[in-house]
């Protein structure tokens, strides 16, 4: 049996793992000696522009609006027949407002499919949502390696 390593995904790799969308885990920091605030989301990504897409759950008032404008990361990984994959994003999120959009985004929006996740405790038509937009600065992606051993 060998052993389990993770090397680099290529870009097209990463690209391929990323285009069908899927869910992942968004963090915003809150503080240096509090844990960061941490989400379960479902996003889509646009590979001809390299950008990442996600429909929140928003209330007035609430934690989001004391951590939207901070930088973010997010996490996804599967475990496919090839083994695990992960990508790990950093950067900042911008709020997709209809009054400011701009082609780009629209665009960005159009071409992918945000799959859509029930996790609410009440019907998912009662929960206002909003569409953000994320701005990557560093982009990680790792597989699974295995080396005969």
């Amino acid at each position: 049996m060998g052993d389990i390593e993770s090397v680099r995904m290529d870009d097209e790799e990463r690209d391929e793992f990323l285009t069908s969308g899927g869910t992942g885990v968004i963090s915003f920091p809150t503080g240096i000696d509090e844990s960061p605030y941490s989400i379960p989301v479902s996003y889509g990504y646009d590979p001809t522009d390299i950008h990442f897409y996600f429909r929140l759950a928003v209330e007035q008032g609430g934690e989001r609006d004391e951590v939207i404008d901070r930088p973010v990361t997010f996490v996804t990984y599967d475990h496919t027949d090839d083994g695990w994959r992960s990508v790990v994003v950093r950067g900042e999120l911008d709020e997709v407002a209809e009054a400011d959009v701009t082609s780009e985004v629209v665009q960005g929006v159009q071409r992918v499919d945000i799959p859509l996740v029930d996790l609410f405790e009440r019907d998912s038509r009662e929960v206002a949502f909003e569409f953000f937009h994320l701005h990557p600065t560093e982009i990680t992606s790792r597989k699974e390696a295995t080396t005969e051993g």
